[in-house]
């Protein structure tokens, strides 16, 4: 097809997921932030290594075991280097580690507060299809749908009937839920031929004014 609009869509998610702990000090479970903090303790060549969380009632500390005893020698000298100054990159990926969180606790808070930037990528001059490819390091707390809408300024309802005329799919898998999540290397295609608001939609899709 070479009548699309074609867009990226980076989702960010600005709050990492949130253990609930229990707490010591409150004498219940509560929800713990993580402080991005690592905390090392070396027993010769062996090393363990903790990331700090604290109670957000108390400020109660808890430690997330990362590993224990691990041989430096098997781990390299950009994870050890990252490890030694609390690398803020390197410290998100374990943050946003679910399924990690989830070996520490049976509930576990995602805040639903993202950020979204958009890029575009290439126009045909003449476009009736708009395609978003979605970005995502991180799985976000939203659903697809409540995103959609809320970036392209229209109703989850319409969205629906997109999708059940046909007119909203996705790639590489065809089966798209609009309850789900984004996930990253998703592209969502719109067949937007017969909106009357065609460009304003677009508009939306990258933010740029007059498209």
């Amino acid at each position: 097809m070479c009548n699309i609009l074609r867009v990226r869509w980076t989702i960010c998610p600005q709050t990492a997921p949130q253990p609930w702990i229990a707490c010591s000090t409150c004498g219940c479970f509560k929800p713990f932030k993580s402080s991005g903090k690592v905390r090392l303790n070396a027993n010769g060549r062996k090393l363990d290594a903790w990331l700090i969380y604290k109670c957000l009632h108390c400020d109660k500390t808890w430690n997330r075991t990362l590993f224990e005893r691990r041989n430096l020698r098997d781990l390299s000298p950009a994870t050890l280097e990252a490890l030694q100054r609390s690398d803020p990159d390197w410290v998100r990926k374990q943050e946003f580690d679910v399924e990690a969180l989830k070996r520490k606790t049976k509930r576990i808070e995602e805040p639903p507060d993202a950020v979204v930037s958009k890029e575009w990528i290439s126009e045909a001059s003449t476009w009736t299809a708009l395609e978003i490819e979605v970005v995502a390091e991180f799985s976000a707390n939203l659903r697809l749908d409540r995103l959609l809408a809320s970036e392209l300024s229209i109703s989850r309802s319409r969205l629906q009937a997109l999708h059940e005329g046909g007119k909203l799919k996705a790639h590489p898998n065809h089966e798209i839920v609009l309850r789900n999540r984004p996930k990253d290397g998703t592209r969502i295609i719109l067949d937007l031929s017969d909106a009357v608001d065609r460009h304003a939609i677009g508009s939306a899709a990258i933010h740029r004014e007059g498209l």
